[in-house]
């Protein structure tokens, strides 16, 4: 039974014997199973740490699937999914982020939007949702759900 919800075929392979140390710059979807020391960075690439894998590196990327050990920032453009028995160690930053029940997660974590264009008009983090924009006809200090008290 596979943890992996990427679409994408894995294009390469680290096996669980193998330690790369350096700068890792990939496409695709990759999937390590060993120890990685740097830095890991694709612009739109998945990568699946495996229940195996050590790694101990920055990690920026398209999508992250977690299931070993990171020891760093992980940021993803598109989603970070960090599952059972994964120990992260470091700060997440993504505009969806799921987490297993499990998961030992030490550090920040940090929702940010997509990109301008699938934005929307939610408010940010301080924000008071009566400053938004309201519909026709519509006051700004009623709420936009029927019997919902104002005063909570």
């Amino acid at each position: 039974m596979s943890k992996s919800k990427s679409g994408e075929a894995i294009t390469t392979f680290l096996g669980a014997d193998a330690t790369i140390e350096g700068d890792l710059n990939f496409d695709g979807t990759v999937r390590l199973d060993g120890r990685v020391a740097g830095r890991i960075s694709s612009k739109s690439g998945t990568v699946i740490v495996g229940e195996k894998a050590a790694i101990e590196a920055d990690v920026a990327v398209g999508v992250a699937i977690v299931m070993g050990r990171v020891d760093g920032t992980i940021s993803a453009e598109k989603r970070i999914e960090i599952y059972s028995p994964a120990k992260v160690e470091g700060d997440i930053r993504a505009p969806v982020i799921s987490i297993d029940a499990g998961v030992q997660f030490n550090g920040n974590c940090t929702m940010t939007p997509y990109n301008a264009v699938n934005e929307t008009s939610a408010p940010a983090a301080g924000e008071d949702a009566s400053t938004l924009p309201t519909g026709e006809g519509e006051e700004k200090s009623k709420s936009k759900v029927k019997n919902f008290p104002k005063n909570l």
